[in-house]
């Protein structure tokens, strides 16, 4: 025996279907009106240089050679830091670099360059050295001096105590430039 349709039931599925389409069309239109809502109130700004510089106002940086100022030092320290400033401002901004009057200013001084142990092995020796790289910074905006500062940033690195520090010392001192470098750019011209 087969299902039978009483004459109603097709009047009432298409006032279920009616209603089902009326909550739908509903749901769909609330659902835009929030997505609008959070589109318009949200700005998004892209910086394809990793930078937010008005280049309108600000096109030149002055940056100095940061001399050693530590008591501890490691001769190829300063160039490598030196050019990985200048190469990062270089590669990430559209700025002319000038030896004076520049717009924005970035000068300062590599302050410390330390070692220290950092995790001790079960048997009461060192396992790990901490090698540790500070450099004092000073900012001048001449567009925005509200945007000046002075602030000291470190960087460091750790190498396993058994490895001489003469045979990673290069590899270290430059990952410590690439990540002094990087918080110097974000802190001066990135504005995160």
């Amino acid at each position: 025996m087969g299902w039978t349709r009483n004459k109603f039931s097709h009047h009432t599925d298409m006032k279920f279907d009616a209603k089902r389409n009326r909550k739908c069309a509903l749901a769909s239109t609330l659902g835009v009106l929030i997505v609008s809502v959070i589109l318009i109130s949200c700005k998004v700004s892209y910086s394809f240089n990793g930078s937010s510089i008005d280049y309108t106002k600000t096109k030149t940086i002055q940056i100095a050679d940061f001399p050693i100022r530590s008591s501890y030092v490691w001769g190829p320290m300063a160039p490598l830091f030196n050019n990985q400033l200048k190469d990062t401002y270089a590669n990430h901004t559209r700025l002319t670099q000038v030896k004076r009057d520049g717009d924005l200013v970035v000068e300062g001084e590599i302050t410390q360059y330390s070692q220290r142990n950092k995790s001790v092995s079960s048997e009461g020796h060192s396992a790990q050295t901490e090698l540790s790289m500070t450099v004092n910074v000073r900012f001048i905006n001449n567009i925005n001096h509200n945007e000046d500062f002075e602030r000291s940033f470190t960087a460091t690195q750790t190498y396993e105590t058994t490895q001489n520090l003469n045979s990673v010392q290069e590899e270290l001192v430059t990952q410590m430039c690439k990540d002094l470098t990087d918080q110097i750019f974000n802190a001066t011209v990135a504005n995160w």
